[in-house]
């Protein structure tokens, strides 16, 4: 906002934004023209503006109750995973808690480290769980990856929420984040609630609730940009000029101990 244009009742302005950046860095630079105003004109805009966010907050709130609503499916595989200690089941998982979020974490067994874009994600985790935790929610990470590879990983990202690996079990593949080749060639693999081509990993959340009779159920799971949400940093970029800042869908993240010594091709979903 140019001050000087204040209560002037000049003519609506174009402005060109440049930004110069630091050598090094993979930050996206956009050149964009840009109306500006008067004070008076600005706030018009902002209070039009203003009846949108609070419809979609309205609606975000129908949409989370709707969630909450969705009918359960009742777990009856004994799924169990390998942490660092040794053998861990869904149920372990759990903790002193009766509901689980559960990260399909991007990291198949032959890679040398996790997912750029998963890893985007869990870089929110932690300073989340230090609240959700103390409200009855637990959470883990669970991967194919075997589980030194993880422990490793998750040491050099400084990353402190439970991981387990899924190697030896079914676990991805019941909840649709993993694909064969054969379940492709079947036209067996559904991801995101529609067929996929795609074999590999993909991302994703999963939720589940255990009762007192430690009975477990499946009440919700996201894919794709269905756990968005999650992601503060781009809650933030949103609010300001240029967004996220980019020419496709996280074509800029990087692990966060790359960043200015990255390769180019980005994301790796």
């Amino acid at each position: 906002m140019d001050h000087r244009l204040q209560g002037r009742g000049e003519e609506p302005k174009s402005v060109t934004h440049h930004q110069h950046e630091p050598t090094g860095t993979m930050t996206t630079t956009l050149e964009f023209e840009h109306t500006v105003v008067s004070r008076g004109e600005w706030l018009e805009a902002r209070k039009e503006l203003l009846k949108q966010e609070k419809e979609l907050t309205r609606q975000r709130d129908k949409v989370c109750a709707e969630r909450r609503a969705l009918p359960w499916v009742k777990v009856d595989k004994d799924y169990a995973f390998q942490g660092p200690n040794g053998r861990v089941t869904l149920a372990d998982l759990f903790g002193k808690n009766s509901q689980l979020i559960i990260y399909h974490f991007m990291f198949d067994p032959s890679w040398g480290e996790g997912c750029p874009g998963c890893s985007f994600l869990s870089d929110h985790v932690d300073s989340a769980r230090m609240h959700f935790e103390n409200r009855d929610v637990s959470y883990a990470a669970v991967s194919r990856a075997p589980i030194a590879k993880l422990e490793a990983f998750k040491k050099r990202m400084g990353w402190k929420f439970p991981w387990v690996s899924s190697e030896k079990s079914d676990f991805n593949y019941d909840y649709h984040v993993s694909f064969t080749d054969e379940q492709i060639a079947k036209g067996e693999a559904v991801y995101n609630y529609e067929p996929t081509t795609e074999a590999g990993e993909c991302p994703g959340s999963s939720v589940f609730y255990k009762n007192a009779d430690g009975e477990i159920f499946h009440t919700y799971s996201a894919y794709a940009r269905g756990d968005e949400g999650t992601l503060g940093t781009f809650m933030w970029m949103d609010m300001t000029p240029k967004g996220r800042n980019e020419e496709s869908t996280m074509n800029w993240i990087r692990l966060h101990d790359q960043y200015g010594n990255a390769p180019e091709d980005g994301c790796c979903h």
